[in-house]
């Protein structure tokens, strides 16, 4: 794989929105072994190396297990998701394959979220899902991050 374009040639203030995005993000009280879980799990359908690369390094670093992040795409189906991380998971999956969420699955956050903290999620779902394109897009490499390595 040969990278398109690398991110140290980028245009000063290219990213600036969305930065200040992930800034807004981590002062949320969204947790952030959760969000970085859920990021981990649209970084794989997204089938994105980089991100994949920095979420799995990120999750490990905040005490996640390497057994859950091996069977994350099968959340369905093993018993050790949280009734909440399960909540996420499909309202993730929904907006990453379909854009939408049917009432169901959205109804499913209210039992865990406020209203502030479902759009919050909704907005770390479309982030995660827009830097896994940009990262496809211009084929970053992945394998270098170091987790902090952003903040």
């Amino acid at each position: 794989m040969t990278q398109r374009i690398a991110k140290e040639l980028l245009w000063k203030g290219l990213f600036d929105g969305m930065l200040a995005t992930e800034r807004y993000l981590k002062k949320s009280t969204l947790d952030e072994k959760l969000l970085t879980l859920m990021q981990h799990r649209v970084s794989q359908i997204n089938g994105c190396g980089y991100c994949l690369d920095m979420h799995h390094k990120d999750a490990i670093h905040l005490g996640e297990t390497e057994l859950r992040l091996h069977t994350l795409p099968a959340w369905k189906e093993v018993p050790y998701f949280t009734d909440k991380e399960r909540a996420v998971l499909a309202y993730a999956e929904a907006l990453t394959l379909h854009a939408d969420a049917d009432d169901v699955v959205f109804e499913g956050l209210k039992p865990f979220f406020d209203e502030k903290e479902i759009a919050e999620l909704t907005l770390a779902v479309a982030q995660i899902n827009s830097w896994n394109r940009i990262n496809k897009a211009f084929r970053t490499v992945p394998g270098e991050y170091q987790v902090g390595q952003f903040a």
